[in-house]
C-alpha cells in the first residue's frame, strides 16, 4: 500500500520544446567528458590523479580534503587529458579522454548483507558523492546516519523526460537499490512517483504517490509532506537514475555511468532522447540539432529553473539528465520592453493575458525582463510554495544571517531547487536560489 500526497501549491510552466512521448534514444559517443567538482557542493576536491595519467571508468579522479573516502570517480576508461584550474588554483573540472579498458571493480560480497559492506561499497564507487542530506543540501558524511531516504521516482521541472516504461533488468537494478540503501538508514526507504506510472512497487521500499503541479517531484515537496526534517536529524535524497546505479553495482561489482539527456527547448531543431555517460560534452549532444541563424542562444545544462548556463563546448552537468536551449534574447527590442503586454509572455499575474493561457506552449528567453530590488510584493512567493514555512520571512532572515530566526523558519528542510519557482514568480527579480544557497553554507559554517 502506498502514501498518497496532493500537491496544491505550485505551478507547471509549459514550454515549447518538448520530447515526444514515442521518442527512442539515440546513441552519442564522446571524445572526451568532464567532472565539475562544484556539482558536488560541500566537497572541498584534491586530486588523486595527474595530467597524462591512464584512468579506468569508477576509478577515484579526486576526494574530500576533509575525508579521504569521499571520492568521485572518473565516468569512462581512458586518460587524464586536463585539470583545469581557475583563480587560487581552484579545480574548474577535470577533463577524461575516452579510450579503452575495463572498469574498475568493487567488492559487493557483502553489500547487500553487512551495513559497514555496503556503505563502502558506496563510498569506493563514487556513487556516494550522488546523495544529497537535508539540512544544507550538501554530500552527506561518510559516517552519517540518516533518518530516512527519499528517491524521487520522477521530475515534474519543466520539458523534464520520465520514461513511460521500465525493463524487467531495470526493475531488478532498483529493487537491489532499495535493499542496499535499507541497510544504511535508521528509517525507510521512501520512493516518489505519479500516480498510475511506469514505476512498480519496489519491495522494501514507501511508495509514495504524488498528484499536482511543480514542484510535486522535488524532494523537499515529499519530505515535508510525510516527516519535515528537524534540527539534528539528517535525511538522504537521490533520483531514481543513482538508484538504479546503486542496484546495478550491487549486482556486478561495476558502475554504470550511461544516462539517457532529454533534449529540449525552443530553440532545437527536433526535441529527443540522446544515450550518453556523465559528463558527456555538451557539442556532441547537440550536434546538428541547433539551428544556425545568427541568433545567440542559451544552453542550459538541466532545466529552465535549476540548470546551469553552458557554453557550446561545455560538459553535461549533475544531475545529468536535461540539456535545454532557449533564444538569449539581446537581439529583442519589443514596445514597452519588460512591461509589454503580449499575450506569447507566460506570467502569474493577472495583469498580463499570458496568465489567463498557460496552457499555451511558451517560448520565452533568457532576459530577466525586470530590474532587482527590494521585496516590494508580499505573499508572492506563498502561491507557487507547497511546504508549511514561510519562505518571505526565511529568506529576510537569511539576508540578516539570524541563525536563530533561520532554524525558527524551517531553513533545516529546504535545498535551493525547493525556491526556484518563487524566484520565478518573484517580482522583485531577487537570485532566491542563491540566497539559499550562501544562507545554508553560512549555518553550516557556523554550527559545525
Amino acid at each position: 500500500m502506498s502514501i498518497g500526497i496532493k500537491v496544491k501549491k505550485g505551478l507547471d510552466i509549459h514550454l515549447a520544446g518538448g520530447v515526444p512521448e514515442n521518442a527512442r534514444p539515440a546513441e552519442c559517443r564522446c571524445a572526451t567528458v568532464a567532472i565539475v567538482p562544484d556539482d558536488f557542493t560541500g566537497l572541498i576536491p584534491k586530486m588523486e590523479l595527474r595530467e597524462g595519467d591512464p584512468v579506468k571508468a569508477g576509478q577515484p579522479l579526486f576526494h574530500s580534503k576533509l575525508d579521504e573516502r569521499l571520492k568521485v570517480t572518473s565516468p569512462v576508461s581512458g586518460t587524464v587529458k586536463a585539470v583545469v584550474r581557475g583563480e587560487r588554483r581552484k579545480i574548474l573540472r577535470v577533463v577524461v579522454e575516452t579510450g579503452n579498458g575495463e572498469p574498475e571493480r568493487i567488492n559487493v560480497a557483502k553489500a547487500l548483507s553487512d551495513k559497514g559492506a555496503a556503505r563502502e561499497a558506496l563510498l569506493a564507487s563514487g556513487l556516494w558523492a550522488m546523495l544529497r542530506q537535508r539540512p544544507y543540501d550538501i554530500i552527506p558524511a561518510a559516517d552519517a546516519r540518516f533518518r530516512d531516504i527519499f528517491v524521487t521516482g520522477f521530475d515534474s521541472a519543466p520539458l523534464a523526460w520520465t520514461p513511460a516504461s521500465i525493463s524487467k533488468e531495470e526493475a531488478k537494478a532498483l529493487e537491489t537499490g532499495v535493499k542496499l540503501l535499507s541497510l544504511i538508514t535508521d528509517g525507510k526507504v521512501y520512493v516518489s512517483r505519479r500516480p498510475g506510472s511506469f514505476l512498480p512497487d519496489l519491495p522494501g521500499a514507501e511508495m509514495v504517490d504524488v498528484e499536482g503541479p511543480h514542484p510535486a517531484s522535488n524532494a523537499g515537496t515529499v519530505i515535508a509532506a510525510i516527516k519535515p526534517v528537524n534540527k539534528g536529524e539528517t535525511v538522504a535524497c537521490l533520483d531514481l537514475a543513482t538508484l538504479r546505479r546503486i542496484g546495478l553495482l550491487a549486482i556486478s561489482g561495476t558502475v554504470d555511468f550511461t544516462t539517457t539527456v532529454a533534449v529540449t527547448g525552443s530553440e532545437v531543431k527536433n526535441p529527443a532522447l540522446v544515450d550518453t555517460v556523465i559528463g558527456a560534452e555538451i557539442s556532441a549532444i547537440l550536434k546538428n540539432n541547433i539551428p544556425e541563424d545568427g541568433r545567440n542562444k542559451r544552453i542550459i545544462s538541466g532545466n529552465v529553473l535549476t540548470g546551469v548556463a553552458v557554453t557550446s563546448d561545455g560538459y553535461l552537468r549533475y544531475p545529468y539528465r536535461q540539456v535545454t536551449v532557449i533564444p538569449e534574447g539581446d537581439d529583442v527590442a519589443e514596445f514597452m520592453g519588460w512591461a509589454s503586454l503580449s499575450p506569447k509572455k507566460q506570467s502569474t499575474s493577472p495583469t498580463f493575458p499570458g496568465h489567463f493561457l498557460s496552457r499555451r506552449l511558451f517560448k520565452p528567453d533568457a532576459r530577466l525582463l525586470g530590474g532587482r530590488r527590494a521585496m516590494i510584493m508580499s505573499g508572492e512567493y506563498d502561491k507557487v510554495f507547497p511546504m508549511d514555512i514561510l519562505p518571505e520571512y526565511l529568506i529576510k532572515a537569511i539576508l540578516a544571517k539570524d541563525i536563530d530566526r533561520m532554524e525558527q523558519l524551517g531553513i533545516y528542510e529546504v535545498a535551493p531547487e525547493d525556491f526556484a519557482l518563487a524566484e520565478y514568480a518573484d517580482t522583485s527579480k531577487l537570485e532566491l536560489q542563491k540566497i539559499v544557497r550562501e544562507g545554508l553554507d553560512y549555518l553550516r559554517k557556523e554550527l559545525s
